[in-house]
């Protein structure tokens, strides 16, 4: 791994590269999970209304996106969206200066397709509560709305936070997706240090044990935060031995 503390041609150092790969990934990473999980809570939500039109809204949702493979919809976001939309529009998507100009499509396309993901472990969440909750806060006087955000939803995500968990890692690994549409992200990254070098090995070797720390990381981190969350007999376990 020597050769990663070698001198590049712009000067700087292939263990550099690599770095900086990692903070565009993270970046993707962190940007996409807040707006996958924004999304994902939302249609969730809706894939449990009452209302038959949200309710087929959600549905909708969740069959588009989640269908289409991921790939196709970065391409479709970078190479289609710019010219089918006003060209005023497209022609300042175009004009954006990169990385930026791969960064939005990947983040677009990363979020649509997680929130796709999450928004069924919501529904299930969901539905995993008893029927009696939301009319419980009907009487009390509570709105849909309101018994969504106070009651429901909170303890629909303690339920699903270990899939959640699993869903964060895999938009982790989804982010080298990007690199297919120009993004240099830590993959990119590896492959461009592997054309340079020729140390296909070390390179794409390194960028492994990366990835494979920042997962490790992410779990621990998660499972933290699962314990922290847990409610005593929400899962059925927990009792005086526990």
């Amino acid at each position: 791994m020597q050769f990663l503390f070698e001198q590049t041609v712009d000067g700087n150092r292939y263990i550099n590269w690599l770095m900086s790969g990692l903070a565009w990934t993270l970046a993707l990473w962190v940007s996409a999970g807040i707006c996958a999980f924004a999304i994902g809570v939302v249609v969730g939500s809706l894939r449990t209304s009452a209302s038959t039109g949200l309710n087929l809204l959600g549905r909708a949702y969740v069959q588009l996106f989640r269908n289409i493979p991921l790939i196709v919809q970065a391409f479709l976001w970078y190479f289609v969206f710019p010219e089918i939309v006003p060209a005023s529009v497209g022609n300042a998507i175009k004009a954006m200066a990169p990385p930026w100009a791969s960064f939005v499509p990947a983040l677009i396309a990363l979020s649509l397709y997680t929130a796709s993901r999450i928004a069924e472990q919501v529904r299930a969440g969901i539905n995993a509560l008893p029927d009696g909750q939301l009319k419980a806060s009907h009487a009390l006087g509570l709105t849909s709305l309101q018994a969504y955000r106070m009651i429901l939803l909170p303890q629909a995500l303690r339920i699903t936070l270990p899939t959640l968990t699993s869903e964060a890692l895999g938009l982790l690994k989804n982010t080298s997706v990007a690199l297919t549409i120009g993004l240099v992200e830590l993959t990119a990254q590896a492959q461009q240090i592997n054309e340079f070098t020729f140390q296909t090995f070390g390179a794409f070797g390194s960028a492994t044990i990366i990835y494979l720390v920042t997962a490790l990381i992410i779990y621990q981190v998660a499972a933290l935060l699962e314990r922290r969350v847990d409610v005593p007999g929400m899962h059925g376990n927990a009792g005086p031995n526990k």
